[in-house]
């Protein structure tokens, strides 16, 4: 067995594939390319928005509650509705039919947040009460109207959606001026847990 005497050039390439090898452990590796997740549970619903005009009390599912200096409460602001804030209890169906079943009720509010283009932000819960399902789902994120399709967030839900999460794609199936409009929701849950 040959000695070595301290010459540093016979240990050189030993240090230099041992930095070598440092280096390329701490690369970072490049993530393996993952499928689309499936969606555990997927729903198509429609739900329904009468703003009240101050003549339709009887049928409104909305109101405004907020207006710019501007604006009033009965009639949305110009300038893409800026400021404007509504809340809404409207009806949800299984189909495009106002006077379908309602399956259950879609409840919060939505705010015009832009003075350029028509966009609002979104923040609501389909509450269920029927033989299919139980429980709520809650939705919220940006609502760029002018777009065919726009996807927000599922945030979560209780019953037979307890703790889900997804995402929504909506799309205005329906418009009627600034009185009437149906939107399409299609739920991608992605999170479903057996309650």
């Amino acid at each position: 067995m040959a000695r070595s005497n301290g010459n540093p050039m016979q240990t050189f390439p030993f240090f230099l594939i041992l930095i070598f090898f440092v280096f390329l452990c701490g690369l970072p590796s490049v993530p393996a390319a993952r499928p689309s997740p499936k969606p555990c549970k997927n729903l198509v619903l429609y739900f329904h928005d009468i703003l009240y005009n101050g003549k339709n009390a009887d049928n409104a599912t909305s109101a405004i509650v907020g207006a710019p200096a501007w604006g009033n409460l009965t009639i949305l602001a110009g300038q893409s509705h800026f400021g404007d804030v509504v809340v809404f209890d409207d009806p949800i169906t299984t189909d495009s039919n106002l006077h379908s079943p309602p399956v259950g009720r879609a409840q919060g509010l939505y705010l015009y947040d832009q003075k350029q283009t028509f966009s609002a932000w979104l923040g609501f819960t389909f509450q269920f009460n029927s033989t299919q399902h139980k429980g709520t789902i809650s939705f919220a994120g940006a609502d760029p109207l002018m777009n065919k399709t726009r996807q927000i967030s599922v945030i979560g839900g209780t019953g037979d959606f307890f703790m889900t999460r997804g995402v929504a794609t909506l799309e205005t199936d329906a418009l009627e001026g600034d009185v009437y409009f149906r939107l399409r929701t299609d739920i991608n849950l992605y999170e479903c847990y057996d309650a």
